[in-house]
C-alpha cells in the first residue's frame, strides 16, 4: 500500500523526531519514555495523557527494549505500519552509527582509555537518572500496599540472584489478576506500565565469516524475542553470557562494552551493536543490532494492537498492574547491582549524590547532565587512576 500525502507528512515529521531522540536521548529506556511523555504528550500534542500511559502498559507486556517498543507503538498511532518501520528504525540509527564508530575505534586502535574516563563521570549520574525516572514512574502508577510488597520481593530477588527472572513478571501479574481482576468483583484498575527489556549479549575477531553471523543473529534474536527483565539489569545477564558462559570478552572489555551502552543516547541495549563489532566487525555490529531489536518490530505490531483490544478487560489491566509493580522493583534493583560497577571511590558517590539532587531540584536536560559530568570523569580520571574502574 502506498502512503498517502498526509501519511508522507507523519513519516517526515516521525522520521526528524526520533532522529533526534536517538542522538540526544540518555539515561536508558524509563528516561527516553519519560522524555517521550514530555515531549510528546505536553509539546507536540501527539498523545493524550491516557494514550501514553496505555502505549507503555501495552508494550510492559511483551519482552524487548522499552523504549524502543513505546517509539515503535507511537509511530504507529501516529503514521500506521510505515510509521512504525520509519520511526523505529530512525530511533536505532543515531545509536547504531555512534556505537558502531566507538566499536571500530576499539579495534583500530586498541584503547579506549577516554571513554574508561567519560564511564567513570557518567555512570553515577547515570544511576541518578534511572532513580529519578523511577521515583517519578512509581508517583504514576504504585497506588496500594500490594503494588509496593511486589515490588519490594522482585527488588530483593532481582539483588540476591543477579539473574534474568520472567516468572517474577508471571508471577506478580497473576496476582495482580487475582486481587485485582474479577475474580475478586473489583472495579477495573488503572492501566499504568513500565517495561520490560531485554539484556543480551554475543562473540571476538573483526573477521566476519557467514557462520559467525548467523551465530551472532540466532543469538540476538532469541534475546530480543525471550529475555525479560528490566534493560537495567543488563549488567549481570551480559555478564554471565559474554564473560562466564561463552568467554567472548573479558573483564576490561566487559566494562568497556557496558560503559558504551550507559554513555550513549538510545537504549542500553545498544550495547549489542558494540559488542557485535568485537566479534565480526562492520557487518557484525549490523547483524547484532537487526537481531535484537527486530523482535521489538514484530511484537509491537503483530501483538500490541490484540492486547490494545482487551485493554478494558480487568484481568488484563490486573496483570498489567501487578507487572508493573514487579518492573519498578526489578529497577531499583538494579541501580543497586549497577551502583557496584558505576560507585567505587569518593568522587564517583559524589557525583552521584549531587546529580540526583540536580535532577530533584531543577528541570536539567539529560545531555547537560551527562555532558557535564563527561568532563568531570575526563578531568578526574588520569589524576585519580581508579583501579576499580578496569578491575572491579
Amino acid at each position: 500500500m502506498t502512503p498517502t500525502d498526509p501519511q508522507r507528512s507523519h513519516l517526515a515529521e516521525l522520521a526528524r523526531y526520533f532522529l533526534r531522540l536517538g542522538f540526544l536521548g540518555f539515561g536508558g529506556p524509563v528516561a527516553l519514555v519519560g522524555q517521550m511523555e514530555r515531549e510528546l504528550v505536553d509539546g507536540k500534542k501527539w498523545l493524550t495523557k491516557e494514550e501514553m500511559k496505555e502505549s507503555i502498559a501495552i508494550c510492559q507486556s511483551l519482552p524487548g527494549p522499552l523504549a524502543i517498543q513505546v517509539g515503535i507503538y507511537v509511530a504507529w498511532l501516529r503514521g500506521g505500519f510505515w510509521g512504525a518501520w520509519v520511526g523505529g528504525w530512525c530511533f536505532i540509527l543515531p545509536n547504531f552509527v555512534i556505537v558502531a564508530s566507538l566499536g571500530a575505534l576499539y579495534v583500530y586502535l586498541g584503547d579506549l582509555q577516554p571513554v574508561t574516563a567519560i564511564f567513570y563521570g557518567v555512570s553515577p549520574a547515570v544511576i541518578a537518572l534511572i532513580l529519578h525516572s523511577c521515583y517519578r514512574l512509581a508517583k504514576l502508577g504504585m497506588e496500594d500496599w500490594l503494588q509496593w510488597a511486589i515490588a519490594t520481593v522482585c527488588l530483593a530477588v532481582t539483588v540476591i540472584l543477579q539473574a534474568e527472572v520472567a516468572v517474577l513478571f508471571i508471577g506478580a501479574g497473576i496476582v495482580g489478576i487475582l486481587y485485582y481482576g474479577k475474580l475478586f468483583k473489583r472495579s477495573p484498575a488503572i492501566l499504568p506500565g513500565i517495561a520490560v527489556v531485554p539484556a543480551a549479549a554475543g562473540p571476538i575477531a573483526p573477521a566476519a565469516s557467514g557462520s559467525t553471523l548467523s551465530k551472532l543473529l540466532l543469538f540476538f534474536l532469541k534475546a530480543g524475542s525471550l529475555t525479560f527483565g528490566s534493560g537495567l539489569v543488563i549488567v549481570p545477564f551480559l555478564e554471565q553470557g559474554l564473560v562466564q558462559q561463552y568467554g567472548w570478552l573479558d573483564e576490561r572489555q566487559f566494562l568497556i562494552a557496558v560503559a558504551i551502552g550507559m554513555i550513549s543516547p538510545g537504549p542500553v541495549v545498544i550495547t549489542a551493536t558494540f559488542v557485535g563489532y568485537l566479534v565480526a566487525g562492520f557487518w557484525g555490529s549490523l547483524v547484532s543490532t537487526i537481531g535484537i531489536f527486530l523482535p521489538s518490530f514484530l511484537l509491537v505490531l503483530i501483538v500490541a494492537p490484540l492486547l490494545a483490544r482487551h485493554r478494558g478487560n480487568p484481568n488484563v489491566q490486573g496483570f498489567v498492574k501487578g507487572s508493573y509493580a514487579a518492573a519498578i522493583g526489578t529497577i531499583l534493583g538494579a541501580c543497586i547491582l549497577l551502583g557496584k560497577i558505576a560507585i567505587g571511590d569518593w568522587l564517583t558517590a559524589l557525583v552521584g549524590v549531587i546529580s540526583l539532587a540536580i535532577l530533584f531540584r531543577w528541570k536539567v536536560s539529560n545531555p547537560l547532565l551527562i555532558a557535564a559530568t563527561a568532563v568531570v570523569g575526563l578531568i578526574a580520571y588520569p589524576w585519580l587512576q581508579p583501579t576499580w574502574v578496569m578491575v572491579h
